[in-house]
C-alpha cells in the first residue's frame, strides 16, 4: 500500500493513480459481481494481454483493493475478488454506468 507521501494532494488524483487504467476499471467492474479466477477474467476482458492482467492485479493487491485467495487444491486454484477497500468502489462505478448510460440517450 502507498504511504501518504506516495499520494497525490488532490484527492481525485489519488483515485484516478489508483483506478484510473481503463483495464483496471474494467477488472473492478467484474470482480463487483463475484470472485474470478485469472483465465476467466483474461477471457472476458477482450484485448488485455497476461503481463498487464498481472500487473493489475498485483498492483490492486498491493494498494488493498483486491484480495487473491490460494485454494490448496490439485490443480491449485486462485481466485481474485474485491476487499473491503475495493467493495468501497460500487458507488463509482455505480455513477459511471449511470453517466454512461445517459450520454449514450443524448448521442
Amino acid at each position: 500500500m502507498k504511504t501518504k507521501d506516495e499520494l497525490p494532494d488532490c484527492p481525485v488524483a489519488t483515485t484516478v493513480s489508483l483506478i484510473g487504467s481503463k483495464w483496471k476499471l474494467l477488472i473492478i467492474r467484474n470482480l463487483l459481481t463475484r470472485p474470478w479466477r485469472f483465465n476467466e477474467l483474461k477471457k472476458d476482458l477482450d484485448g488485455i494481454s497476461q503481463k498487464v492482467l498481472t500487473d493489475s492485479l498485483r498492483s490492486m493487491e498491493e494498494d488493498g483493493i483486491v484480495t487473491r485467495t490460494v485454494y490448496a487444491e490439485v490443480p491449485p486454484r486462485v481466485e481474485y475478488a474485491l476487499s473491503e477497500l475495493g467493495e468501497s468502489l460500487r458507488l463509482i462505478l455505480d455513477a459511471m454506468l449511470e453517466w454512461g448510460n445517459a450520454y449514450k440517450g443524448t448521442v
